[in-house]
């Protein structure tokens, strides 16, 4: 447990800087961090026999990286693209890489890559907006980061901590044991709470935000869950062991992969500003 602390104070200092620095930093840590997830995804399924393209991946993640950051107009055009040429691999290398190896690697860069995209563009929407607070000031991009992170983290916090004091009902017992109903509905209440709480800090619509919140707590449980299935499918616990007490990297951002494209495109969607 002192490790799994003194891991997590640091990794909230690091990211702080990470995200307040923005810029190179951003997307470098951005990089960085999806091409160590697809890593423990390719070595998760290869625990199952399969031949998920590793070297294809990498490159293909680097492309959709390099679009989202510098060219999103061509990112719609990338995603559909890698799909093509990873089913393109069960024809040209028949010999080694089987259909549902094109299929497994297609769909995981798409859930991986995606996202964290999804994160760098978030990131750098409406620079011109800036929050001004006590603690510092945040551009639009960055203060959404931070909304999406905190959200995601309060959703797991108050499952974990209602779920252990009341939770009495399961709610995925065939794919993750210890989740319980009122660990969920904790979740949906102290996620909605929370994000509403830093909309009004930042004097945004509670109304808005509040359902931001709600959404946050469902989508961050679906993306844990849709990690455990898969880590129950190749027979594994975690999906790595760099950050100590915490797993890997697919641990750590599992309902990231979910709750980053919905914050990127709620706040597309739905009027903030008031403008």
């Amino acid at each position: 447990m002192l490790v799994r602390i003194i891991t997590g104070i640091i990794g909230i200092t690091a990211a702080a800087f990470v995200i307040q620095t923005g810029g190179v930093v951003f997307a470098g840590f951005t990089l960085l961090l999806m091409l160590l997830a697809w890593f423990e995804y390719v070595r998760a399924f290869s625990e199952r026999g399969m031949g998920i393209a590793l070297v294809t991946g990498f490159i293909a993640l680097a492309a959709m990286w390099y679009a989202a950051w510098q060219k999103p107009e061509l990112l719609a055009l990338a995603c559909p693209l890698i799909v093509l040429v990873m089913l393109l691999e069960s024809v040209l290398m028949r010999g080694s890489t089987s259909i549902m190896d094109a299929l497994a690697s297609g769909a995981g860069l798409i859930y991986i890559g995606f996202p964290f995209t999804c994160l760098l563009q978030l990131r750098g929407m409406l620079p011109e907006t800036v929050f001004s607070t006590e603690i510092s000031s945040f551009t639009f991009g960055c203060a959404f980061v931070w909304i999406m992170f905190i959200g995601t983290w309060a959703s797991d916090t108050f499952a974990y901590f209602t779920g252990t004091a009341i939770g009495r009902h399961k709610l995925c017992p065939s794919i993750s044991p210890n989740k319980t109903i009122e660990g969920f509905m904790g979740s949906v209440i102290g996620t909605t709470a929370v994000v509403a709480g830093l909309g009004w800090y930042l004097n945004l619509p509670l109304q808005e935000m509040a359902i931001l919140g709600l959404l946050i707590a469902i989508f961050a449980t679906l993306g844990d869950l849709v990690e455990s299935v898969a880590k129950r499918y190749v027979g594994i616990k975690d999906s790595g062991n760099i950050i100590p007490g915490h797993g890997g990297v697919w641990d750590r951002f599992d309902s990231v992969l979910f709750t980053a494209p919905l914050v990127f495109y709620f706040v597309q969607f739905v009027n903030l500003l008031g403008k």
